[in-house]
């Protein structure tokens, strides 16, 4: 369920169209929804109300402030992986207790950060990591609580870049060797175990990859209990998707009742850190048509936005509907959508059936919340795209356009060079 809709061929973001925001903010643009939002977090925490649990949004989706903040007053915690995404989680009023950080390349200075915050958890992602975590621990003074990212070697059935879960992917630790590493942390000082972490990819679109992750989990959860160390977390990351184009992946309370089911023999908290599927369809990318062109094989509609302000389609060559902000009876064409990136890979859409278009025609890149702003850059020195967020019939610019001074703002030209 989204909030943009058509309204007598124009399209709306609520009660705003995006007429007046590709008017008033300029495009590109980002656009969110505070309805949508509110709805997909409320749905996804309100489907595990019978179970102790916490929902912990993850931050790397869509990290501005504004909707953190959001999602933390509506009694979420973060999943962060970065001292960066710490800072935006504290600065937004997260509780420091409802901070779960994870990743696979944590600094001493994070840790460090991270100690001194108080937050609920790391989820350690190797040995070496686990020994740095209790040194620093050590000098603060402070007891580290830990859990161990297990990878359980599921295959996610997701797209190879996303995927987390395989003994050949980067993350976690071997869920074979996992039980020694956790009685070697029982004995550490200055570290505490208090649960297991298991993340297995993203945009999943079946439920039995996590059931089968959450198997594995279990029988490692019930050697530890025989261990004293009965973990108090179960972790069972994110990774639930959202249709971009034509799947149809479980609904959160389908999702729910199948983890509820399972784990309901385990005394644990359990823990989530959904990011796509709070966020995913909760924003879009506003762009202009800047020019058309036609060669002897091949359409292109030029557009202002660009890889930089949306990867996904570069990177993984993901599907993103494209909507005209004004759905006029028009005919068709099939052309590339592009950006004026100079790459070749600098395209929105390939060989897209869209309705015929004009300089100037604003156009609407759906399902672009999750991983769209987050994951944009300056490359071609261009500035980063304005964040709207639309509440009701007002909308309010939750991140300012980016300028040519913000370019180059930390940048020195050596005295010599002058």
């Amino acid at each position: 369920m989204h909030h943009f809709q058509y309204r007598d061929q124009v399209l709306f973001a609520e009660d705003v169209p995006l007429e007046k925001i590709g008017q008033e903010v300029g495009t590109p643009c980002y656009v969110y929804s505070y309805a949508t939002l509110t709805h997909h977090f409320k749905v996804f925490d309100g489907a595990f109300a019978e179970v102790p649990h916490l929902t912990c949004y993850s931050v790397k989706a869509c990290s501005n402030i504004a909707i953190v903040r959001l999602f933390a007053r509506m009694g979420g915690g973060t999943d962060i992986v970065s001292g960066g995404e710490l800072f935006r989680a504290l600065k937004a009023g997260v509780p420091a207790n409802k901070i779960v950080f994870s990743g696979v390349g944590k600094t001493e200075k994070e840790i460090a950060m991270a100690l001194e915050a108080g937050i609920l958890m790391f989820n350690v992602e190797s040995e070496q990591e686990l020994l740095t975590i209790a040194e620093v621990a050590k000098q603060k003074g402070k007891t580290a609580p830990i859990s161990l990212r297990v990878n359980p070697d599921v295959d996610p059935k997701t797209h190879p870049y996303i995927s987390t879960g395989l003994k050949k992917n980067k993350f976690g630790i071997d869920i074979q060797l996992a039980k020694s590493l956790y009685l070697k942390a029982k004995e550490i000082p200055y570290v505490r175990v208090v649960g297991i972490d298991c993340h297995i990819g993203s945009q999943l679109t079946t439920l039995s990859p996590f059931l089968d992750a959450l198997e594995r989990i279990k029988q490692l959860y019930k050697e530890l209990e025989k261990e004293g160390l009965g973990p108090q977390y179960l972790d069972l990351g994110g990774g639930l998707g959202i249709p971009y184009h034509g799947e149809e992946p479980p609904h959160p309370k389908e999702y729910a009742q199948a983890i509820i089911k399972a784990a309901k023999d385990l005394n644990c908290t359990l823990i989530f850190e959904p990011g796509r599927v709070i966020v995913g369809n909760a924003g879009i990318l506003l762009t202009k048509v800047l020019y058309l062109k036609q060669n002897r094989e091949k359409n292109f509609v030029i557009v202002d936005a660009a890889m930089n302000d949306l990867a996904r389609p570069s990177l993984y060559g993901a599907y993103h509907e494209i909507l005209p902000v004004k759905n006029e009876d028009k005919e068709m064409l099939v052309a590339d959508i592009v950006g004026p990136i100079c790459e070749s890979g600098d395209f929105l859409a390939k060989d897209r059936k869209i309705k015929q278009v004009n300089k100037g025609d604003l156009l609407a890149v759906m399902s672009a919340g999750a991983y769209g702003f987050s994951m944009s850059s300056n490359y071609n020195s261009r500035p980063r795209a304005a964040e709207v967020l639309v509440k009701g019939s007002e909308y309010f610019i939750i991140r300012e356009r980016e300028r040519y001074e913000d370019l180059i703002r930390l940048e020195k030209i050596p005295a010599w060079l002058e």
